[in-house]
């Protein structure tokens, strides 16, 4: 059986896709607000990791050439942008993103075909391939609310952003170990409703530790898109508001969201 998630990525790539047609040529080469990355940076950034993904797909053994060779640039001084731009300088726009279209829509059936428990090799420890597709729908989702920040176009969300709760909780305690400290205690009663108005409820009901409002303010702060404070969520209690300041449900070394009012949308 295909996994749900795995549609859910290909779904989300294909409505991206039908929103990069729009832009105009002079948009690809505009700066975001993340890290002053354009949309063509993003899209090769997705491309990228789609491919080295796919070869995560296919064992340790095709994949150990791919992070060998990635590993070596970024421990030589090279900035992750400057990796995935090495091989695809010479793409313009038109055909990074056609090149990109096809390489998701490769992973997602590549994905969907494993067992959802199968381990998947990757930088930091092995995931399960139900997790290793939920990462990649994170990371195609939140970067491309840069460009529709950008173009300051109000985006069309749907109840498979759900994916995204799931990993923001499942890195609640790796969010405070990353950072060295300790896991202050449970995670939070969290009281979400969905963009189609279905209300989604995780963890013990706590009238002390709670976090309430919309699902898409929580997937925003949990991939530090937006600062919470620039969100509609309601965070009460110690716990709940140290996690929503910092919280970070991608891998890598800790990052700080964005500073209040500086990424707002449209």
């Amino acid at each position: 059986m295909t996994m749900r998630v795995s549609i859910d990525f290909r779904d989300e790539a294909r409505d991206l896709y039908a929103f990069l047609e729009t832009l105009e040529v002079e948009d690809w080469t505009t700066p975001t607000l993340f890290k002053g990355w354009t949309p063509w940076d993003v899209v090769a950034h997705l491309h990228y990791f789609d491919e080295v993904s796919l070869h995560a797909a296919d064992g340790e053994e095709a994949f150990t050439a791919r992070r060998k060779e990635f590993l070596t640039s970024t421990g030589g001084g090279m900035t992750i942008k400057e990796v995935h731009c090495r091989g695809l300088g010479h793409c313009d726009a038109p055909e990074l993103l056609e090149r990109w279209k096809a390489t998701a829509d490769a992973l997602s059936s590549k994905l969907g075909s494993l067992d959802p428990k199968a381990r998947l090799p990757w930088f930091g420890p092995d995931m399960g391939a139900k997790m290793f597709t939920t990462a990649r729908y994170m990371e195609a989702w939140s970067h491309a609310q840069a460009i529709y920040d950008l173009k300051r176009v109000t985006r069309e969300h749907r109840d498979r952003i759900r994916n995204i709760v799931t990993i923001g909780l499942r890195t609640f305690g790796w969010t405070f170990v990353n950072r060295g400290q300790e896991i202050p205690g449970p995670p939070p009663y969290l009281r979400l409703t969905s963009p189609s108005g279905e209300l989604w409820e995780y963890n013990a009901p706590s009238d002390v530790e709670r976090i309430e409002g919309n699902a898409l303010d929580f997937c925003l702060t949990v991939t530090q898109v937006r600062n919470v404070e620039d969100t509609a969520l309601s965070v009460r209690g110690d716990l709940s508001k140290r996690w929503m300041e910092i919280a970070q449900c991608f891998a890598g070394p800790p990052n700080d969201p964005p500073e209040p009012g500086v990424r707002i949308g449209a």
